[in-house]
């Protein structure tokens, strides 16, 4: 069995450390943009999954400057935990989804913080014309740069059905590009999207495993008060998965995944007020046990699966 530090999955704290060589977290900023499945450049209400805050719920304060927002992520973190470096993470909504100059003042006021160790921004595959992807390869220079991009599926028919926006072309085009730049890329993947099984999630990853990643985020699906999904669960048109199907399911993705890929997340946790199910997803603490425990009962980790079948 392989194992990376206590875990047997690439865990983003064992890539931190190898990376970096100490303890790191993330400041979540809000860069002040939207996005073309809002704005109305290709619809006015966003995913059907996605709430007013677009992603970017535990975003810092859109009114302070970058540096500002960094300094109130750091004073809040600090009263709990001994940390010394962060990454900068552009979380809400679309944060490549504006001027090229507007996007390198701000970008380049949160990457040169002395406490900043790297920039990640999360995206749309869509959303990275030539100027954005020069300015991305101008600052990866300066420290590392990530981008998130929010794949969720490979499989057209949920695509269309989440309003995701794009082909799954596009994705690859962005994705060839990134790297190009040697910028590293993390993929969203949602779990439990409707008419979506194993299969069509196990199929997801395959692809993934072969997409030239680096990382990959496995989100929960979750309903939320004020979305078009929340609208389609209580009329029954969509259903939730119980934790004991959440775990299973995240045990066998973490078994078909390539062992190179760093784990960014295995669960996600919406906003409390905000949350109608499944319930027992707030209790972020307790999931991540019991994936924890499951690893450790069925004595898997990631990428057995995947190994035997590159053999």
């Amino acid at each position: 069995m392989q194992k990376w530090g206590e875990k047997p999955y690439r865990s983003l704290d064992f890539h931190l450390r190898e990376l970096f060589g100490e303890k790191i977290y993330k400041v979540s900023l809000n860069g002040g943009m939207t996005c073309p499945n809002r704005d109305g450049t290709l619809g006015s209400h966003g995913c059907i999954f996605c709430s007013a805050g677009g992603s970017g719920d535990f975003a810092a304060d859109r009114t302070l400057s970058i540096r500002e927002q960094i300094e109130s992520q750091k004073k809040a973190l600090q009263g709990k935990k001994p940390v010394k470096r962060y990454i900068a993470y552009f979380q809400a909504y679309t944060n490549t989804y504006a001027p090229a100059d507007y996007l390198e003042k701000i970008f380049t006021e949160a990457i040169t913080h002395p406490d900043i160790a790297a920039l990640s921004i999360g995206t749309r595959p869509d959303c990275l014309g030539p100027d954005v992807l020069e300015l991305l390869g101008r600052l990866n220079q300066i420290k590392p740069v990530w981008v998130e991009l929010g794949l969720q599926t490979i499989h057209p028919n949920t695509a269309r059905l989440i309003r995701r926006g794009y082909e799954l072309s596009c994705f690859d085009q962005a994705v060839l590009q990134l790297r190009r730049l040697h910028i590293d890329v993390i993929v969203h993947t949602i779990l439990g999207l409707p008419g979506e099984g194993t299969a069509q999630v196990l199929e997801t990853i395959s692809y993934l495993n072969r997409a030239g990643i680096q990382g990959i985020k496995l989100h929960l699906l979750h309903i939320l008060k004020g979305t078009e999904l929340a609208g389609l669960y209580k009329t029954g048109g969509c259903s939730v998965m119980t934790l004991e199907e959440y775990v299973d399911l995240i045990l066998l993705c973490l078994e078909h995944l390539s062992p190179e890929i760093t784990i960014h997340r295995l669960t996600g946790d919406g906003p409390k007020d905000l949350l109608l199910a499944p319930l027992w997803s707030s209790k972020k603490r307790t999931v991540l046990n019991t994936i924890h425990q499951e690893l450790k009962i069925k004595s898997t980790w990631q990428g057995r699966l995947y190994l035997q079948e590159s053999i």
